[in-house]
């Protein structure tokens, strides 16, 4: 984890630079797509969901949720990639979903910076580093 700053623009500019969001999208999609079928499956996209912590935390502090609660909402959030309903996730629905809920981040961010503890590997951080590179060049 490292602490970057970022603002909607950094994320936007990531997910327009086609090649890099394809790349990044690519290797993201590889790696959760275990059994190496094209398509990631409930219990292939379970695992980074919960990595997401959604429910398991409070302001930080962990917290013991409904198991039934976060069920729902772990299908809920796979429900909105599986934007044909058939119980898997191919690569167009997850780049198409992942490419809305960016872009819903950087509206939600606005133009002014802020401060984020992010995940080496996290999206958010390839923005940061994509940024980076573009200012160092």
């Amino acid at each position: 984890m490292s602490v970057e700053v970022l603002d909607s623009a950094t994320i936007v500019g990531f997910v327009e630079d086609e090649e890099a969001f394809n790349a990044f999208i690519g290797d993201r999609f590889s790696s959760l797509d275990v059994d190496r079928d094209g398509c990631l499956s409930y219990a292939e996209m379970l695992r980074d969901l919960q990595g997401l912590r959604v429910l398991e935390t409070h302001f930080g502090v962990d917290v013991k949720p409904d198991p039934d609660e976060v069920a729902h909402v772990y299908g809920s959030l796979f429900g909105q990639f599986d934007h044909d309903a058939n119980g898997l996730v191919d690569l167009e629905e997850f780049k198409a979903e992942t490419k809305r809920m960016m872009l819903a981040v950087a509206d939600d961010l606005g133009f002014l910076p802020v401060q984020m503890v992010l995940e080496e590997d996290s999206f958010l951080k390839k923005a940061v580093e994509r940024e980076l590179t573009k200012v160092a060049a």
